[in-house]
């Protein structure tokens, strides 16, 4: 007996005590109730009187529940709104199908009215009617490689009604065919060989085609063994097959092949090969996506050529649209394939062919019997911020989850149910959504809204005795009447305006005393903190609580929080009190402190911009002393350069200089030119401090000799003459080069010519008379 009573209690307490999670109220801004509630599903408000002290903010009436009883407030004083659910609709499970409409699940309406982050939970009936209808529509693939299958299919509408009798007295059959689009590279688009697409032996083959809608849905058996054996096997070119095609026409044209409002739809789809999908038309030049749409004319896929194959998503979410439940028989080959195609499909079952089909009706058979005993509830249209979790209540359940809820193993006429978890993250307008099992028609329509405001039930009086006689209650906080400002309204606002005498407490922010006291006639009357200490400040702009921390200590534990910033005890120093005031680790050997170049902060350099850490003794980001110290060398050392009138001035503060012969500093040497171009050597040291140099500069210049004017002079006049002589040899080399061109040409002209020799009868030889004036003759 004592030791049940042990365990009485110790089972007590882990249900209230150690074992519960405590309730957590995280307040942001909070003016009014509606902001606490909004604040989170935990907090709740006390509209008691006088449940505030004087100067005590109006926040601290949201809170946890058990807080603020702890605080004083009655039970009955405390504002909470819960959750509501109304079961509008709520017809009971059919035992049988005896009517048009069976009722598979309960309820069917649901209104709920929810308070953001607190979630609520009802439960969903479901129960599998005995002899409920099946519709299902047989989809083969008549490419050559399926010849044997379709005989064997030709023989097999019996066993198959004989099938779906013994699930159901009330089952439809229908028929369609496909291959793939006409189009190249799928089809042979030769005009024979549409007409005739298979092998030449084979007499009996029809045309080419896409899809073609065989037989709507039918209870004849003898109409079912006609329509299938005046099929003949057809044929194309690729592997992959216009499988997808098929079944999105198939879903989405439901007067056309037939399906019921009440029944269970299945589509069989038989093939040994893979399938095209969304893309593959791109092949063919076919780049218009698939519509989802009805485009069967005479029983045929009419958009077969001019539209893309659906994708897998497209496909999935019209077979969930429509309830249709598929079956995959197909070939060993093919088989992973459409294994990962049913992952994506939900409500469908793969199943094995054998190479002829002789299996395909046990087939049929063990996969309707996996999908009618697997329940999967799941949610369409769900609001953004609105989260659904699915407990199963059954034998075969599988695991909570976010979006679906699963039972396995479920028979015919077992009754089975959900937990339905909803929770509204935030506030929202009144919305729907539907829950319903997959490939079940039934749904059940949830309405949901929030609940946001309280329901205060305050007087009607505009002059309370709290409010002192000058405002009204609302859920126990002063709503003041025009003239009067102030916690209880104590305050008239007189000659100023109201507005005047609020802006006198804000800052530049726009925000009444920082948000952390009340506006009293014109000055702030700060709250207390929740530590209990209070706001300070002309605006409440300052608190002693919200200073850096070091070690989990305020401050550190070594200073004083004031106004969000430490005041250090003496010795201590940092933005949170955590250093002690040493120069110990900033000492460099010349005993200075970071070189001059930096501050000694929590007993580290802290160094100017380029210097580098420990000490602060090099600089990788600054400019070349050489170059920016050249100037001033140039002054001190030969009275030189852009500083020589103000060397003094410039110069004297930055840089200690020695006139040299050799040099003794080696830590920076420099060599450079001034401005008249002779090379200056000098060697830097950096003494303490940012612009602080040691220079001892060489006597003597390296200054380069100058050129001699007359070698310059000659030289220039010889290149001149140079230059003409050659200029009018290579003239006179041209006209030579011409003249011997033409002469050799005249020559060659004469050699060619047929000239002779002749006398010319006009020509007279010239004759020649002396006389001698002094010849006689004798």
């Amino acid at each position: 007996m004592d030791r049940c009573l042990l365990f009485l209690l110790l089972l007590l307490r882990g249900r209230n005590g150690l074992c519960q999670e405590e309730k957590v109220c995280l307040k942001s801004v909070i003016n009014s109730c509606d902001d606490c509630i909004r604040s989170g599903p935990n907090c709740v408000w006390c509209q008691q009187l006088n449940f505030t002290k004087a100067g005590e903010q109006e926040a601290v009436r949201c809170d946890t529940q058990a807080h603020l009883i702890e605080r004083g407030c009655e039970i009955e004083e405390i504002i909470s709104p819960e959750n509501n659910v109304i079961i509008v609709k709520k017809d009971p499970l059919s035992v049988s199908f005896e009517k048009e409409e069976p009722v598979q699940l309960s309820p069917q309406n649901i209104r709920l009215t929810l308070r953001p982050g607190l979630p609520t939970t009802f439960s969903v009936y479901f129960k599998r009617v005995q002899g409920y209808p099946v519709d299902l529509y047989y989809l083969m693939d008549l490419s050559y490689s399926m010849k044997d299958d379709l005989e064997n299919v030709k023989e097999l509408g019996q066993d198959l009604f004989a099938a779906l009798n013994s699930i159901t007295q009330d089952a439809k059959i229908g028929f369609g065919a496909f291959v793939d689009k006409t189009v190249l590279p799928y089809t042979n688009t030769n005009k024979e060989k549409l007409l005739k697409p298979c092998d030449e032996n084979d007499q009996q083959c029809q045309a080419a085609f896409g899809y073609r809608h065989v037989l709507g849905m039918t209870s004849s058996i003898e109409e079912f063994r006609k329509k299938v054996t005046e099929q003949f096997i057809s044929g194309n070119l690729d592997s992959p097959e216009g499988s997808l095609d098929a079944m999105m026409q198939a879903a989405v044209c439901g007067d056309i092949i037939g399906w019921r409002n009440s029944s269970t739809r299945l589509i069989v789809l038989t093939t040994d090969a893979g399938f095209h999908m969304a893309g593959d038309g791109k092949l063919a030049g076919i780049l218009e996506p698939n519509d989802e749409q009805c485009h069967i004319e005479n029983n045929l896929y009419t958009k077969s050529t001019e539209m893309d194959y659906p994708s897998v998503g497209q496909l999935a979410m019209q077979l969930e649209k429509n309830n249709i439940q598929p079956i995959f028989a197909v070939t060993e080959n093919v088989a992973n394939v459409f294994k990962q195609l049913s992952e994506m499909i939900p409500k469908s079952e793969v199943g094995v062919l054998t190479s002829d089909s002789k299996n395909v009706v046990e087939l049929i058979k063990s996969a309707y019997d996996r999908l009618s005993s697997k329940v999967t509830v799941t949610h369409d249209n769900l609001p953004d911020h609105v989260r659904v979790v699915y407990t199963p209540k059954c034998d075969g359940s599988e695991k909570a989850g976010d979006n679906e809820g699963v039972c396995a193993n479920v028979r015919v006429g077992e009754e089975i149910s959900f937990d339905v978890t909803v929770t509204a993250l935030m506030c929202m307008e009144e919305k729907s959504f539907t829950i319903r099992p997959l490939g079940i028609k039934d749904t059940l329509t949830v309405t949901l809204s929030t609940n946001c405001k309280c329901q205060c039930e305050d007087p009607d009086s505009n002059s309370h005795p709290h409010c002192k006689g000058k405002g009204r209650v609302n859920c126990g906080i002063c709503s003041c009447n025009e003239g009067s400002i102030g916690q209880y309204c104590e305050c008239s606002v007189g000659e100023k305006d109201e507005r005047a005498l609020r802006a006198s407490c804000q800052r530049e922010n726009g925000t009444e005393c920082e948000g952390r006291g009340d506006c009293v006639c014109g000055r702030c009357q700060c709250h207390t903190t929740e530590s209990g200490s209070n706001y300070h400040g002309v605006f409440c702009e300052c608190d002693d609580v919200h200073c850096e921390k070091f070690q989990n200590k305020l401050c550190g534990g070594n200073g004083k929080c004031n106004c969000g910033r430490c005041e250090c005890f003496t010795g201590y120093e940092g933005s949170a009190c955590q250093c002690k005031g040493s120069t110990e680790g900033c000492q460099t050997l010349n005993d200075t402190v970071c070189y001059g170049r930096g501050t000694c902060k929590c007993n580290r350099c802290e160094c100017k911009e380029g210097y580098r850490h420990p000490r602060c003794q090099t600089c990788l980001g600054c400019l070349d002393p050489c170059q920016t110290k050249l100037n001033c060398i140039e002054c001190l050392g030969f009275d030189l350069g852009p500083f020589k009138k103000n060397c003094s001035v410039a110069c004297n503060k930055s840089i200690y200089h020695e006139m040299v012969d050799q040099p003794t500093i080696q830590s920076k040497k420099c060599q450079q030119k001034d401005t008249e171009g002779c090379w200056i050597k000098f060697n830097l040291e950096q003494l303490v401090g940012l612009d602080n140099y040691k220079a001892e500069i060489l006597k003597q210049r390296d200054c380069p000799e100058p050129p001699s004017v007359i070698a310059i002079i000659g030289g220039s006049i010889a290149s001149v003459a140079l230059i003409g002589i050659t200029l009018l040899m290579f003239i006179k080399l041209l006209i030579y080069t011409k003249d011997l061109k033409e002469f050799r040409k005249f020559e060659n002209e004469k050699k060619k010519s047929k000239w002779a020799e002749d006398d010319n009868p006009l020509f007279q030889t010239a004759t020649t008379t002396v006389t001698n004036p002094t010849f006689t003759g004798e």
